[in-house]
């Protein structure tokens, strides 16, 4: 072969095997290590396909071309946010995947990440199975000693599989919970959404990422997200960093008042058992702690949580979080985006102002301000949970698990979830001499009354399929209290209902004896906020006419414990039964005896506001019902 030919010959092997190379993507090779998988995407990007994967929007403002065009990293659904009316999986799923194919028609095809509320079951989604809030989880223990020995992490574990299954069945891998706040003060309006006032039993509910998320395996990293994509787990979100459930008074979105140690004594400890499960995301609390917003935190975010304690995976704001910073609201957006990007949050939940969020950040980068070291951690960190939850191999979603939605293993969960949550409060002796709980299934005629008896929106509270809940029967689907009771009783026993009944009516009907279900009406944060936690209306004149009358049970449909001293004395029985949820069959299976009664308060039953905040382990403690009250009953 001529020299010509032969040089020639070269060249072509050399073409061809940078033509090889360049059509090579190690970040999309499955086989590599996750850190050159990551290495190699970075160098490939631009700043603007940074700033988008920093940035979540709405899906109400999305569109594929919107994705594409700026190279969005994530969408969310927040409360009450769906494809339509009673939207099916299948609706979901195309929404969903219509999205994902703008991200992946980008230069890079980085897929995006949906998130969305699921913080007792899918409780966005018409038909799903909606789980007892997390203040009845809190109380499923046999153990009343204030070092708790005998939670049941098993059952919130499974709860996370369930839901994990549910939001997966309608596309979605990433899901903002768990919630887990250490409620300090009822008054707040989240306090529902706490497992308990004291940290070490939010520190063993903390299972539930493991069952969102999967085992984590044994030679992980501490810090390192984990998810076991392949058994159809989500991404979850530790949340709200940090002390969001110590604000002065209970006042959503405040500011909490504590030294270092109570901070880190008490609120902290959680999010280290969360790191500690490869949990993915954490969200950053809108309170402030001192004075200083968390959202601009940079000592406890960068510091603490990504210095100290390890945290791997991405951390993001709040809905609307930065523009908090400022008072009023997004008074001054681009200081908002400067100090939230520089205190250490990696994606922003805009939700719908994306242009001037990236047109900001991009300024301030520009002008030096924020750090291309700093947008580089943020983004390195939101690639390594998508690229950890194989979202790179996996990133359509199909119908394939349509079928787990509202399954009936996961509503019979529910209501083992439901009769495990119940804290029996009061239980006389009536004439027979038997105590008045369990109820008999066999009466000649029963009498069932209150406002929260045939109402599944007030049994399921807020954060279902609104965000700020809906009263009513027409949510989603369910069995309420009042079907429960007529489905246990016996077929010859006569079950009267009367929403709202006066005395002569309950006196002259000849009733066997009277439930009474009553509580308060759904809501959120902020709207749920309240600082006389009274009863909602007509619920204490319902107590005062039929417990007045005759031998009364009365169930309490609440997400926290309320004013209940002044009728007490009335009434022969008193359950807590928090917010059930769907599944109404949970409270009638133990107060007809099926099941016993064994749940344990985890929280301080008051008996006036006067005395709030009033936490066990105070030194002035003289509750109602005391941390760790309930009287537990046998099955009959």
């Amino acid at each position: 072969m001529g020299t010509g030919r032969w040089l020639g010959f070269l060249l072509i092997l050399a073409l061809s095997a940078s033509f090889a190379e360049s059509k090579y993507l190690k970040y999309k090779d499955s086989k590599q290590p996750l850190g050159a998988r990551i290495k190699d995407l970075m160098k490939r990007m631009t700043l603007a396909e940074k700033i988008g994967q920093m940035t979540q929007i709405e899906r109400a403002v999305a569109s594929a071309d919107v994705v594409k065009q700026y190279y969005i990293g994530s969408i969310l659904s927040g409360g009450g946010s769906t494809p339509g009316l009673r939207s099916t999986a299948s609706d979901w799923v195309n929404m969903v995947n219509n999205y994902q194919h703008g991200a992946l028609s980008t230069r890079l095809g980085i897929p995006m990440i949906y998130g969305i509320d699921a913080v007792h079951g899918h409780n966005t989604v018409y038909n799903a199975t909606i789980f007892p809030h997390n203040v009845g989880l809190g109380v499923t223990r046999q153990d009343a000693l204030i070092i708790i020995i005998d939670l049941d992490p098993e059952l919130v574990k499974k709860i996370g599989a369930a839901t994990a299954l549910e939001v997966r069945a309608t596309g979605i891998p990433y899901v903002f919970a768990p919630c887990i706040a250490v409620c300090r003060d009822p008054r707040w309006g989240r306090c529902y959404e706490s497992y308990s006032e004291d940290h070490s039993i939010v520190q063993l509910m903390t299972e539930i990422i493991t069952g969102l998320q999967g085992e984590i395996p044994k030679n992980s990293k501490k810090g390192v997200p984990f998810v076991d994509w392949k058994k159809n787990k989500v991404a979850a979100c530790a949340k709200h960093y940090v002390g969001d459930g110590g604000t002065n008074k209970g006042v959503n979105e405040d500011n909490t008042i504590i030294n270092k140690q109570g901070l880190f004594g008490i609120h902290m400890p959680a999010y280290l058992n969360s790191i500690v499960k490869g949990v993915s995301t954490v969200m950053i609390s809108y309170s402030s702690w001192n004075g200083v917003k968390m959202h601009a935190n940079h000592e406890l975010i960068t510091n603490v949580l990504k210095g100290k304690l390890r945290f791997r995976g991405f951390v993001i704001s709040d809905y609307e979080g930065i523009d908090r910073i400022t008072s009023p609201p997004h008074a001054n957006y681009s200081y908002s985006i400067e100090q939230s990007i520089n205190a250490g949050l990696d994606m922003i939940m805009v939700p719908d102002n994306y242009n001037e969020f990236i047109g900001g950040l991009t300024n301030l980068i520009a002008k030096k301000a924020i750090s291309m070291s700093r947008i580089d951690d943020a983004v390195k960190r939101i690639l390594r949970v998508k690229f950890t939850m194989g979202l790179f191999e996996n990133p359509l979603a199909d119908t394939s698990l349509s079928s787990k939605i509202g399954c009936q293993e996961h509503r019979d969960l529910a209501r083992r979830a439901v009769r495990e949550s119940l804290v029996l409060l009061k239980n006389e002796k009536i004439g027979s001499g038997r105590r008045m709980l369990p109820l008999p299934k066999k009466a000649d005629k029963i009498l069932v009354v209150g406002t929260h008896a045939d109402n599944l929106g007030n049994q399921c509270g807020g954060w279902t399929i609104e965000w700020q809940g809906v009263t009513g029967n027409g949510l989603t689907s369910g069995t309420t209290i009042l079907s429960a009771v007529k489905s246990a009783v016996d077929s010859k026993t006569q079950v009267v209902f009367a929403e709202n009944p006066d005395e002569n009516f309950v006196k002259n009907g000849g009733f066997s004896y009277a439930l009474v279900v009553v509580g308060e009406q759904p809501y959120a944060e902020t709207k749920g906020d309240s600082q006389d936690l009274t009863l909602s209306e007509p619920g204490p004149a319902i107590i005062k006419n039929t417990c007045g009358v005759i031998d009364c049970v009365v169930v309490l449909v609440t997400g926290r414990p309320v004013v209940i001293q002044p009728y007490l004395s009335s009434m022969k029985a008193l359950v807590a039964a928090w917010l059930p949820g769907t599944e109404g069959q949970g409270v009638s299976d133990v107060i007809f005896g099926d099941y016993g009664f064994t749940g344990k308060l985890a929280r301080t039953w008051f008996k006036t506001t006067d005395q709030l905040p009033m936490n066990v382990g105070d030194l002035h403690y003289d509750p109602l019902f005391p941390f760790g009250y309930g009287i537990e009953t046998k099955a009959i």
